[in-house]
């Protein structure tokens, strides 16, 4: 009885101990991507784009757009002023690749360099371009839908509707599509703006 009882006592110690191992397997299997993700939230990348600084671009952006008109209505250096803008706001240095479809383009509906974006923004004679930002508008206001950054932070995109406000008061809604990447100076920069009047059926 006694080598009975031993060899059950063996057993129940043989199979406690294959039940803890897989235990902690499991357990381990599970710490694995929690700590990932802790890591990633207590140590965000460096120089990552925040949400902040998302809508601080947007709300610079627009306070832009406001100043050239105001300076085409004082007549001052409104192109220099725009020329600065899209310097400012777009990532066009170096030859890079921004995707920029304009509101009211048909003919050249992409803006893929420097003198594109800026005869959108203030006209070329014998082009459609009439000069978006010498409409005027006093305000611009921005309604996001949703904000995406990516998990290394290295690009945020922003979606929804803004808000042109001219002089008589009236606001014309714009739904868009903004893509920010952050230069080497801590600035965000749109490499991707799409933006489009509401269908009308």
């Amino acid at each position: 009885m006694g080598n009975t009882s031993s060899i059950f006592d063996q057993m129940r110690n043989l199979l406690t101990l294959s039940l803890l191992a897989a235990i902690v397997v499991v357990f381990a299997a599970f710490q694995i991507p929690t700590k990932k993700v802790s890591e990633t939230v207590d140590n965000p990348v460096a120089n990552s784009i925040t949400m902040s600084e998302v809508t601080a671009a947007q709300k610079a952006w627009g306070e832009g757009i406001v100043a050239i008109g105001a300076a085409f209505t004082d007549k001052g250096d409104y192109r220099a002023l725009a020329g600065d803008h899209v310097r400012k706001f777009y990532d066009y240095a170096d030859g890079a690749t921004v995707l920029f479809k304009p509101t009211l383009a048909s003919e050249d509906q992409f803006r893929g360099d420097f003198e594109e974006a800026l005869s959108y923004f203030v006209g070329t004679e014998g082009s459609e371009d009439k000069g978006f930002a010498i409409a005027p508008y006093t305000n611009v206001r921005w309604e996001n839908e949703g904000t995406v950054i990516s998990e290394d932070g290295s690009m945020a995109i922003a979606m929804g509707n803004y808000f042109f406000t001219g002089t008589d008061g009236n606001e014309t809604k714009v739904e868009y599509s903004f893509g920010y990447t952050k230069d080497e100076n801590g600035h965000l920069k749109i490499a991707l703006h799409h933006s489009s009047l509401p269908f009308s059926p």
